[in-house]
């Protein structure tokens, strides 16, 4: 990277290139497949026992979810996957290479019985994996906190192989560091003057999610969403206009990922879904206004980095759903695509704020495309007021004057009221198991 480009847009840059990366499958049963990988790659033979240990919160976003491949449901098959063909170097594609005969002796060891995955208690991490898997006589632990794929300890036979004793944002550990003391506007600059080949890089992100888009409307994956709504305009229930291809493309996508098809999403803060919402409203917009290859790289960097700076301010995981701050990324994409300005922008995000900050996140599922189609709908609906000069205003509910400060307000609610919401979402989705 040139050393002329302003350190703060370096900064960013970095940021977007650790946060948004390609994963196959939902981030959460991911992390624990990758605990075993890694530590299947320290034994000597075969896979015979995995015992793991996981947060409550990466429990609630693996119980419902199918694993790519598998056409099963939850942590224990991603785990025996990963033990058993995963690989290790992969990071969140882990499970990309696992072959048919893995497969069938993952499926082999979870019907002896021989895989357990528990809740960590007590757990002050919001997401961990612990792992120990054995090979006969042999065994290996690895534990992963913090972050997706931050493995933070390696244990073999009881020798501890590796310790992690950086902490995040120490070392230059961190790039999202660069977020405690940065602005929306800031980064609309950055976008709009950075020079495109610095950013040409994430038109890989409109390439990987608009595959997944395609594959959802084949309609075979997740609860169909993106096919039934394609399906029912067809037949006149829905207008064809850039509003309805929003909702349909992008939630297809989502299906595709939530219901384990074996291709991989561009993620956004270790989330597939926030990746996909952050990407295809933007893809649809820039297709509509006819956008070149550099006006869209720059409309997909505002909507990532957006995301992210929103995500930032809040805990890796929560009982708000991400979805909705993804799409906020996704509104400031589409407006700037369509001639908003930093304050067309700020609206939208503040409309948008005092429309969807009350979706919870109950888990990963199939019906996570639910709330991607309702999150990019109130995006879409809020970038049209926007460009009318109309908002949610700073005397109507959390929302602020200052659109940072909307977000402060959207972001303390998931921080601290939100920390008992979550306790009993996860209370009554273990009563299930």
């Amino acid at each position: 990277m040139s050393e002329q480009i302003n350190p703060l847009w370096n900064h960013f840059i970095r940021a977007v290139q650790e946060e948004v990366k390609p994963a196959l499958g939902c981030t959460e049963p991911v992390s624990l497949a990758l605990a075993c990988a890694i530590a299947a790659e320290h034994l000597p033979g075969e896979v015979t026992q995995i015992d793991a240990w996981v947060s409550p919160n990466l429990m609630k976003n693996g119980l419902g979810v199918t694993v790519p491949g598998t056409g099963m449901v939850g942590l224990p098959i991603a785990a025996a996957l990963g033990a058993i063909g995963g690989n290790a170097q992969a990071g969140l594609e882990v499970l990309k290479d696992a072959s048919g005969e893995a497969l069938a002796k993952a499926k082999a060891l979870l019907q002896a019985g021989r895989v357990q995955v528990k809740l960590q208690e007590p757990c002050d991490e919001i997401l961990y994996s612990r792992a120990c898997v054995h090979a006969g006589n042999t065994s290996a632990m690895v534990t992963i906190a913090g972050g997706h794929t931050r493995v933070v300890e390696i244990v073999c036979q009881g020798e501890t192989r590796f310790v992690l004793n950086e902490q995040p944002g120490e070392m230059g550990g961190d790039p999202l560091v660069v977020f405690s003391h940065t602005t929306l506007s800031q980064i609309v600059e950055f976008v709009e003057q950075v020079p495109f080949d610095a950013i040409r890089f994430i038109l890989e992100a409109a390439r990987l999610n608009d595959a997944l888009s395609r594959e959802g409307l084949s309609g075979k994956w997740g609860l169909h969403i993106g096919a039934t709504l394609h399906k029912q305009r067809a037949r006149g229930w829905m207008a064809q206009d850039i509003g309805s291809d929003i909702v349909i493309r992008t939630s297809a996508a989502s299906d595709a990922r939530m219901g384990g098809a074996t291709l991989p999403a561009m993620s956004n803060s270790g989330s597939g879904n926030q990746g996909i919402t952050a990407t295809m409203p933007v893809v649809v917009v820039a297709e509509y206004v006819q956008a070149d290859d550099e006006r869209l790289a720059r409309a997909l960097m505002l909507s990532h980095l957006a995301a992210i700076y929103i995500h930032y301010q809040l805990p890796r995981l929560s009982a708000l759903c991400a979805a909705t701050t993804a799409a906020m990324g996704a509104a400031a994409g589409m407006a700037w695509l369509m001639g908003g300005n930093y304050q067309t922008i700020a609206m939208a995000i503040g409309s948008m704020i005092g429309d969807v900050s009350g979706i919870i996140c109950d888990g990963a599922s199939n019906s996570c495309a639910m709330k991607v189609s309702t999150s990019v709908g109130s995006a879409w609906k809020a970038v049209m007021m926007a460009l009318d000069d109309s908002a949610v205003t700073g005397n109507e509910g959390i929302v602020a004057h200052d659109v940072e400060q909307s977000i402060a307000n959207l972001c303390s609610l998931a921080c601290r009221s939100m920390q008992a919401t979550d306790q009993q979402i996860i209370e009554i989705m273990a009563s299930k198991v």
